[in-house]
């Protein structure tokens, strides 16, 4: 099993985008790489950190590569947008990927080389801090079917698909 953590702007399209990814074991919402310890989602959305909306992926490695992941993940975000995403903006919408495993980063910068131009605006940088987020945001599609996503679950192939 590996972890990686993709923010891509409103966490709850992205967590429920790859729990349908077939490899990916589990998944949950937090708070990555702010400054403070502990943020609410009322802190990010008044300004009082500057934490990204992140999904924590933890995937079979034997089943599903990390260039898979990248490659799925850019399929529902803008690469070159400035902390926005669908109908979202501001700092906490930002895209990341956020690494724990050192090798992960030359992974996803050797994926960029090859798959982006030069100027895209993901921050590829190690986990520094992640909070879980609040009950209410964990799975919030399975709860809320009607609720606003910017990110299409049709770009899932259905072979991708658990």
């Amino acid at each position: 099993m590996r972890t990686i953590y993709f923010a891509g702007g409103c966490f709850w399209g992205v967590q429920k985008y790859f729990s349908l990814v077939k490899g990916v074991l589990e998944t949950e919402v937090g708070y990555a790489n702010g400054t403070k310890d502990n943020p609410s989602y009322q802190d990010l959305k008044k300004g009082y950190d500057d934490a990204s909306e992140t999904v924590k992926i933890i995937y079979d490695e034997n089943i599903l590569s990390l260039e898979k992941l990248l490659e799925l993940l850019l399929r529902v975000i803008n690469p070159y947008s400035v902390n926005k995403q669908g109908e979202d903006e501001g700092i906490q919408y930002r895209t990341g990927i956020y690494f724990i495993n050192p090798e992960d980063e030359i992974v996803v910068k050797e994926y960029f080389k090859t798959h982006l131009i030069s100027d895209y605006k993901i921050e590829v940088l190690p986990l520094k801090k992640y909070f879980l987020a609040e009950e209410y945001h964990q799975d919030y599609l399975n709860k809320n079917p009607t609720g606003y996503c910017h990110i299409n679950m049709a770009k899932l192939n259905p072979s991708e698909r658990k």
